[in-house]
């Protein structure tokens, strides 16, 4: 009796899980492998769903919305205090495809575009962390942190005796940090901060209390923010790996951006967020616009989630390729297009405009790059070009359209980042920048191996039913 009445249950939570996925998942090939996976799995199935396929996040802003927490609160002047960039004149607005480019932007993101900034590209950790460690010895009134990995090498010890001594001389310090990116290193950064007046929380940390076990939606931002006037993001984690020199035999090439400028408020207003949502308190910080810069770069800080309205990263990369002209520069580490961005680089390939993707040749995930291999053939034979960077890993993110227009920030190009997620980009209008990725993108390409269709093709069998054996779990990876 109890053995039928456990099958019956098992089949019922299964049917009842197989139904929500076909209610709720936008992407009919993941509701169609969640159906699948639960009536052929009763009861694992269903499992397997709670714990990786529903997004009970999603659910939980609306619910706050509704209450009036909210789970973005607007804070005065966070949004830059009236520096929006108010009307077309501006050179790069001249033209028609970056017009509506920006409307796209206006309509998908919460925050305006803003001028008066300055960026700049800063390239490793040599470069990168030097510059985030004097920003943090000179903070006089508070600091904001949020990175996915906070290593507890030699490196992540420096930004912890840091921001140690800044919070002992009177600075508000909170750092955030992820509930899985913590586990990579041992002991844990909470451990060397436990003794210190720093407050460090964890994003969705795999506990059974208030919010449940989370293996997917996790916070991949990397964001710093000093006094509310000076703002580092990028692909960056907080670790060795990052040091092009002296890093191990597993250091990664990136690259980071140093933000000034009323943006740096739309950075902090994404970390308040961000602490709101994984304690329930409010990070003050400096709660006025920060000062204008000399720079003449227009930016707007997007905070992407399974918790937003839209898929904001996948219609604004979809969108720049459909207002290119001339060029599209993409670098990522983790390429798992769906089948709206492979139809947008197709067709931007097609109207002549010159599409081009940097890859890492050996990727540490061997199931993401045999998926994305397995995408590279159909965008080869309509004018896509590809290329294979030699080791070092390549972990830089950016996309660049044109000569006036960058995308840079912590998402890859899959689902992962496009969909599941926290991530934090910044859109940047700005020649010179764009001058200096472009730079930085040919000199890539000229040390790298061109990705030929004949090359695909003289792949053994049971490699080419391997990669598209992968292709199948796009929606997941």
């Amino acid at each position: 009796m109890l053995t039928t009445l456990a099958v019956v249950s098992a089949y019922l939570v299964s049917t009842v899980a197989a139904a929500h996925a076909l209610l709720h998942k936008r992407d009919p090939r993941a509701a169609l492998g969640w159906l699948v996976a639960c009536l052929a799995m009763p009861g694992v199935g269903a499992l397997l769903y709670l714990l990786f396929g529903m997004n009970r996040i999603r659910t939980r802003a609306l619910s706050w919305q509704r209450s009036g927490k909210g789970l973005y609160p607007q804070q005065d002047g966070d949004t830059g205090g009236g520096n929006e960039f108010p009307a077309i004149l501006h050179p790069p607005f001249a033209t028609q495809n970056y017009q509506l480019l920006r409307q796209l932007s206006d309509n998908v993101c919460r925050r305006p575009l803003l001028a008066g900034n300055s960026v700049e590209a800063l390239h490793n950790g040599e470069q990168a962390y030097p510059a985030m460690l004097e920003a943090i010895a000179a903070a006089r009134h508070s600091i904001a942190l949020a990175t996915y990995i906070f290593d507890t090498d030699a490196v992540g010890r420096q930004f912890v005796a840091a921001l140690t001594a800044a919070a002992r001389r009177g600075v508000e310090v909170r750092v955030l940090v992820d509930g899985l990116g913590e586990m990579y290193s041992w002991p844990r950064v909470s451990r060397l901060f436990a003794a210190t007046p720093v407050r460090l929380e964890r994003f969705l940390p795999f506990t059974l209390r208030r919010r449940g076990i989370h293996f997917n939606l996790r916070s991949h931002r990397k964001v710093l923010v000093v006094d509310g006037s000076i703002g580092f993001t990028g692909g960056m984690n907080i670790s060795r790996r990052h040091l092009s020199n002296g890093g191990g035999s597993d250091h990664v090439v990136d690259i980071h951006f140093r933000l000034a400028g009323p943006v740096v408020g739309q950075m902090q207003e994404s970390f308040r967020e961000e602490w709101h949502f994984a304690c329930g308190e409010t990070f003050s910080g400096r709660n006025y616009p920060p000062p204008l810069e000399n720079g003449t770069s227009l930016c707007r800080a997007i905070s992407a989630g399974p918790n937003e309205d839209y898929e904001k990263l996948v219609w604004i990369t979809v969108g720049a390729l459909n207002c290119a002209r001339r060029r599209i520069g993409i670098m990522t580490p983790y390429f798992v297009p769906d089948r709206m961005l492979v139809s947008a680089l197709n067709a931007a390939a097609l109207r002549g405009v010159q599409v081009e993707i940097i890859l890492p040749q050996r990727n540490n995930l061997f199931f993401v790059h045999a998926a994305s291999r397995g995408a590279c053939a159909e965008l080869l034979a309509y004018g896509v070009r590809i290329y294979y960077q030699p080791p070092p890993f390549v972990h830089s993110k950016l996309l660049f359209m044109d000569e006036h227009y960058a995308l840079v920030g912590s998402a890859n190009v899959d689902p992962r980042s496009q969909r599941l997620n926290f991530e934090f980009n910044v859109e940047v209008y700005d020649e010179q920048l764009n001058h200096h990725l472009r730079h930085h993108f040919d000199a890539t390409v000229a040390k790298s191996q061109p990705v030929t269709a004949a090359m695909l093709a003289r792949r053994s069998l049971p490699l080419k039913l391997w990669d598209n054996f992968c292709r199948l779990f796009t929606p997941f990876l």
